[in-house]
């Protein structure tokens, strides 16, 4: 069983695995709404010094005990994750990175912050949109229009395993179905973030002093990688690894390219 932890807010941290080093890693799910066992391949391709540990904001995922009121303070409440252990790395896939580039207060805390498949503000969304017109799929309908009526888990859960072609190459089509299938679902995420976040998203803070890692598929068909162009996001520090053929979660379709990415984006770490 792994070793729990639950923030003063309680955001909860998982214990995946510890390696010599003092670095400590916490991978935040994308979504919103999925739990942090979206992260589970990844931090099992993961070859770095120190402790991975999986992170779900409160009311997020299965991380429904904690607190009456679990949103007031997202996603300033990550700030908690990072005080609770030394030399923090934020990992933030999807919108959890977004989550993390709208906590400036993280800027005094973390050691280094990698984004993977994500982006530095909303504009993202409207080309998903425009994806999702111009490549309908008619399974994915049927379940929206379920879950709309009805938004139970069981209609959020078959809503996501329909979107499986969007999220994955063809060749990492049935591996991400299984994932898809069996994660836990949060309708009261999902819903919080649609109305506060996802449409008026936009970076608040970029990090300068600390490395980051920007991961991302090059067959990534839900966030698109536009927005980076801007040379605010292309500092030196920045190191960027694109996973060549696979889709929105790159560590399915290629864990050894990410596995490496990783190592070198750790190597600049200990250096400093």
């Amino acid at each position: 069983m792994m070793e729990t932890r639950y923030t003063p807010s309680g955001v909860r941290m998982r214990l995946h695995s510890t390696r010599p080093g003092s670095l400590n890693w916490l991978l935040l799910p994308g979504g919103p709404g999925i739990g942090s066992e979206s992260l589970i391949e990844l931090a099992d391709a993961l070859h770095v010094p120190g402790s991975i540990w999986l992170i779900d904001l409160p009311g997020d995922g299965s991380n429904t005990t904690q607190q009456r009121d679990p949103y007031a303070q997202w996603p300033q409440v990550l700030v908690e994750a990072a005080q609770a252990v030394p030399h923090a790395v934020y990992v933030g896939h999807s919108t959890g990175g977004m989550y993390l580039l709208s906590t400036p207060a993280l800027g005094d805390l973390v050691q280094g912050i990698a984004l993977l498949d994500t982006a530095p503000d909303s504009s993202w969304h409207p080309e998903y949109i425009a994806m999702t017109q111009a490549d309908p799929l008619p399974a994915f309908e049927h379940a929206l229009i379920q879950y709309t009526q009805h938004p139970s888990i069981d209609n959020l859960t078959t809503l996501a395993v329909t979107s499986a072609e969007w999220n994955f190459t063809p060749a990492a089509l049935e591996a991400g179905r299984a994932l898809l299938a069996r994660m836990p679902y949060n309708a009261d995420a999902v819903a919080w973030s649609d109305a506060h976040f996802d449409h008026v998203y936009k970076a608040t803070w970029w990090p300068t002093h600390v490395p980051v890692l920007r991961l991302y598929g090059t067959c990534d068909r839900i966030v698109s990688q536009r927005a980076w162009s801007a040379a605010e996001f292309n500092t030196p520090n920045v190191l960027v690894r694109a996973i060549a053929d696979a889709g929105h979660f790159p560590w399915i379709d290629n864990p050894a390219d990410v596995s490496a990415a990783f190592a070198a984006f750790a190597g600049k770490l200990i250096a400093g």
